[in-house]
């Protein structure tokens, strides 16, 4: 429910408001929209008497629920969000690109792409320790060890280290050594580790599963946010169609609708949606062209020899001329946007 008070209202008759919504055993918060104070109760034990709440002082409108989340629902949260990690910023009109390998390989390896990445304008640095892969066979990360190689590399560079927590008892160790939390594809609707990383302060990056709705990824999001974390970012990162030129499809079209459904940023993962490199460039540009917060791109010194998913990263070269477009479009934006 959401309580629209007069602009007027004195402090007293949006107290009564709130007195009212916590009868019902709420938990309301409070926020401002065009000069009115908004009182919204995303949960309550038992249905809430909206004639009850209409009839208090002070009230000018009362709205029920128009959409299953609520924590995230731009109703409740009129105001974009915007989210810092280290040198990351996500929301606020911005483009920041995380980039780095799809996994960890070794010391040496996470290094040298976290300076290269960092020369070229990349605020955050990405990289699995732990990977989650279709095949047992497959390499599988270097696990803690492989965060503490990101979380040193990210930091030399003043980078935010952005990687996968596949488990409950991962998270401790990826609190402490991870400026960002991502939770993958597989998890998104893992609900017992959305309301673990929800306990936590840390930033986390929410990714699309490939069969997912977008109400279906913004419920997830009310997760996170509903165990305490309002830190969220999502990802759109390609949906699973019937089509198989790429990896999957990506659904740009996400973009505005998250952003007129959520006050949460959104950004693009073209590396897993297109599965090649060739794709990456021009889904990078479409995102920054959408209105999308940033993209997550992958980046290999030597692709060919990757450990996994070297066919859809790019090699140094292409990084950097990637970075030029998304420079140059980026102060194109800003212009129009003026």
């Amino acid at each position: 429910m959401i309580v629209t008070m007069q602009p007027a209202a004195t402090l007293k008759e949006i107290t009564g408001v709130i007195r009212v919504l916590e009868s019902f055993g709420a938990s309301p918060s409070i926020s401002r929209d065009c000069g009115c104070t908004l009182i919204t109760a995303a949960t309550s034990k038992v249905p809430i008497d909206a004639q009850q709440v209409r009839s208090a002082g002070g009230v000018r409108d009362v709205h029920e629920d128009a959409h299953p989340f609520k924590r995230v629902s731009r109703d409740y949260h009129p105001e974009d969000s915007v989210i810092d990690a280290r040198a990351a910023r996500f929301g606020g009109g911005g483009f920041t690109v995380i980039a780095g390998p799809c996994a960890v390989e070794s010391e040496e390896q996470i290094h040298a792409v976290a300076a290269h990445v960092a020369a070229h304008g990349a605020k955050g640095l990405r990289g699995g320790a732990f990977k989650p892969r279709t095949s047992p066979y497959a390499f599988q990360g270097m696990g803690v060890p492989g965060l503490r190689f990101l979380r040193d590399a990210a930091r030399a560079n003043n980078l935010a280290a952005v990687s996968e927590v596949m488990s409950i008892d991962q998270v401790a160790d990826c609190v402490e050594h991870l400026d960002v939390l991502q939770v993958g594809a597989r998890n998104m609707q893992n609900f017992d580790l959305l309301k673990e990383v929800g306990r936590t302060d840390k930033p986390v990056l929410l990714k699309r599963g490939p069969s997912s709705k977008i109400e279906e990824l913004l419920l997830a999001a009310e997760y996170i946010v509903d165990a305490g974390n309002p830190r969220v970012v999502l990802c759109e990162r390609g949906i699973r169609t019937y089509e198989t030129a790429t990896r999957n499809t990506l659904d740009i079209a996400a973009v505005p609708v998250v952003k007129q459904l959520s006050h949460l940023p959104i950004i693009i993962d073209p590396s897993h949606a297109a599965g090649k490199r060739e794709y990456v460039h021009s889904l990078t540009l479409a995102a920054l062209a959408v209105g999308a917060d940033g993209v997550m791109v992958e980046v290999h010194p030597t692709p060919a020899k990757a450990l996994s998913d070297g066919r859809q990263s790019l090699h140094y070269a292409e990084f950097e001329k990637l970075m030029d477009d998304v420079g140059r479009l980026s102060d194109f934006r800003a212009t129009v946007n003026v």
